[in-house]
């Protein structure tokens, strides 16, 4: 985070300078690398399960939260198209498109 943009994580500060990007498509690239990373963890975790055969609590949360966190995320990105698509549709509708 910087100075200028103390809440905007800094890959998505050129984004955001760049008014001709929409920022529900700074949002949606952000949510697609987030869910990479969320996936990542949770094939982690579930490594951790196998390779040692963990029936550790603290692993089984672990894997718990990962795999909401990667719903919630998941979620999220799809929200992202379905307001473009909506959107999309009510511009069509007012502009008489």
């Amino acid at each position: 985070m910087s100075s200028e943009y103390p809440f905007i994580p800094p890959h998505l500060e050129k984004g955001l300078e760049d008014l001709s990007i929409p920022l529900i498509d700074l949002l949606h690239g952000h949510l697609k690398v987030a869910m990479l990373d969320a996936e990542t963890k949770l094939t982690e975790v579930q490594q951790i399960e196998e390779e040692d055969d963990y029936s550790d609590a603290m692993v089984s949360m672990e894997r718990t939260y990962a795999e909401g966190y990667l719903d919630a995320l998941t979620e999220l990105y799809a929200l992202t198209y379905n307001l473009s698509i909506d959107r999309a549709r009510l511009e069509e509708t007012y502009s008489g498109k």
